[in-house]
């Protein structure tokens, strides 16, 4: 029987090494790449969201994410606020996958939007904090990740995360690699350390979803954060999330 004391110092033991892998990784190279270059921010326009749902289904195609619903590492809800009705009504059938079919009356409807979620790779990430074997760690350009090889799929980051954007990776998903681990959006860090737009963002075309380098002064994200009202979900949990609204009302969550 391992005592209650021992038990706690593996666990923290565990952590410690958690933080030296993560220092370690950290300065791992990635070619023709410096993290110290780069830190990103994302922005959706709810205003020119026409939930299409193209940009659902390009993240599962660019990053394995399983067909079956209930996994998303982006997915798009609908929000309608009806005449004579103070709470809205929200749904999201199968993510906005295949779009979404009509349901109201449209002469009933006072207001309704489309509102894109994904993972905030906040400032301040919770379920960071919370990662027994710091499988989940911050990279210096400000980007959230998963690291399949340490995760042991205890879920503590799915739970901790106040924005339901994390998932357990299916034993039978088409990733081999990434079974039974956490899994979330990673803004495609595959893409854009080598110039590219995250596949959601190259797909809407709309233009509702707009990535960019806050440490680039020419990128035009710095005009569309300078011009616009910009919200961010759930302010009050102080996790600074770096996925940025236009267009939201107080009530969206």
């Amino acid at each position: 029987m391992v005592s209650r004391r021992k038990l706690l110092l593996a666990i923290a033991g565990i952590a410690g090494l958690a933080g030296i892998r993560n220092a370690v990784r950290a300065q791992e190279p990635v070619e023709g790449y410096d993290w110290n270059a780069h830190h990103y921010a994302f922005v959706v326009d709810t205003r020119k969201c026409i939930g299409c749902g193209r940009c659902v289904r390009a993240c599962k195609i660019e990053n394995e994410v399983p067909r079956l619903p209930f996994f998303f590492r982006t997915w798009v809800e609908r929000w309608v606020w009806l005449k004579g009705e103070e709470e809205p009504k929200v749904d999201s059938p199968n993510g906005g996958f295949n779009g979404f079919p009509p349901v109201y009356d449209e002469r009933s409807i006072a207001k309704s939007y489309f509102v894109p979620k994904l993972c905030n790779h906040c400032d301040r990430p919770p379920c960071v904090q919370v990662c027994p074997v710091g499988a989940t760690y911050k990279t210096r350009d400000g980007v959230v990740l998963v690291d399949e090889k340490y995760c042991i799929g205890c879920r503590y980051c799915i739970q901790a995360c106040p924005y339901g954007a994390r998932y357990l990776y299916p034993r039978d998903g088409p990733r081999e690699s990434r079974r039974n681990t956490a899994d979330k959006c990673t803004w495609c860090y595959h893409r854009i350390t080598r110039g590219y737009k995250p596949a959601c963002v190259e797909v809407c075309p709309t233009q509702a979803r707009r990535f960019g380098d806050l440490k680039d002064p020419e990128d035009e994200i710095h005009r569309i954060l300078e011009e616009n009202k910009i919200q961010v979900l759930k302010p009050e949990m102080g996790t600074k999330p770096k996925v940025f609204y236009i267009g939201l009302d107080s009530e969206v969550r």
